[in-house]
């Protein structure tokens, strides 16, 4: 208010009486007033205005946060068959053992193991049920959440781990791309699997894939998975170790195989 008593003096309703007063000299006092009284009303807006934006920037932040959806209510241990977009499994139906992997295609990590775990799921195919969800990071991976998409969109002309295992072998060619020349990437890749093209087009548009990978990561968060590669073993998060170590990863799966009953033998290399 300091402001005010330099503009108006230190108490300019404190006046010499009216009556005392000259015409000009109570105009003057009055409007002097009266600019205080704007000037308190403006203060009051300003603060109204921050307000509302704070609150909006709260509300955005809590969207964001929840963009994924509500919670996953269902059994994310197992395989999940409802929903437009079933799980995408590789191997046994069996789920006697059941490893499920949360990936980023573009991240560094999950292209890092991608052989050792397609050489597990292969050699266990028989025995072994293997369920990939995605978990794209895309605070840190721009481009994951598209290629994501892209492979959906083949799996619902069937090819879901034909795209999979393309954009992980090529991974450090479209990695860094723009968004036309990804789509460019991945289109070729569509076509080297034997796509319609028009169709895989078509379904990265879909709403039924995009609310699939709504629904792995609404799944990840039953898991505390927030990072990738994360992989889970018949319920259980497999230390992190796991991730990184393909020799651990594999010694974690054998060890469930035979747990689970079967007499393996060491396949020849």
């Amino acid at each position: 208010m300091n402001y005010i008593k330099n503009i108006f003096g230190a108490a300019p309703w404190r006046a010499t009486p009216v009556l005392k007063m000259e015409r000009s000299d109570l105009a003057e006092r009055w409007a002097r007033i009266t600019i205080c009284g704007i000037i308190i009303i403006m203060n009051k807006v300003k603060w109204i205005i921050f307000i509302i934006v704070v609150l909006g920037i709260f509300g955005v932040l809590i969207l964001t946060n929840n963009r994924d959806g509500d919670d996953f209510k269902g059994d994310a241990t197992k395989i999940i068959n409802e929903g437009p977009i079933k799980d995408r499994v590789y191997g046994s139906a069996d789920q006697k053992v059941i490893l499920i992997e949360y990936g980023d295609f573009q991240c560094p990590a999950c292209g890092k193991l991608y052989p050792a775990v397609k050489e597990i799921k292969d050699t266990y195919k028989d025995k072994l049920t293997f369920i990939f969800r995605n978990l794209p990071l895309t605070n840190i991976h721009p481009n994951a959440l598209a290629a994501a998409t892209a492979a959906e969109a083949a799996g619902q002309q069937g090819k879901f781990f034909e795209m999979h295992d393309q954009l992980y072998e090529n991974q450090q060619a479209w990695q860094s791309a723009g968004v036309n020349e990804r789509s460019g990437f991945f289109e070729q890749y569509a076509s080297s699997v034997g796509l319609n093209l028009d169709q895989f087009k078509k379904d990265l548009t879909n709403s039924d894939i995009s609310d699939k990978i709504k629904r792995d990561r609404a799944m990840a968060k039953t898991f505390n998975a927030n990072s990738t590669p994360t992989f889970i073993l018949n319920g259980q998060v497999l230390p992190e170790t796991a991730s990184v170590n393909p020799e651990e990863l594999k010694k974690a799966v054998i060890k469930a195989l035979e747990d689970a009953g079967y007499n393996l033998e060491e396949p020849k290399t």
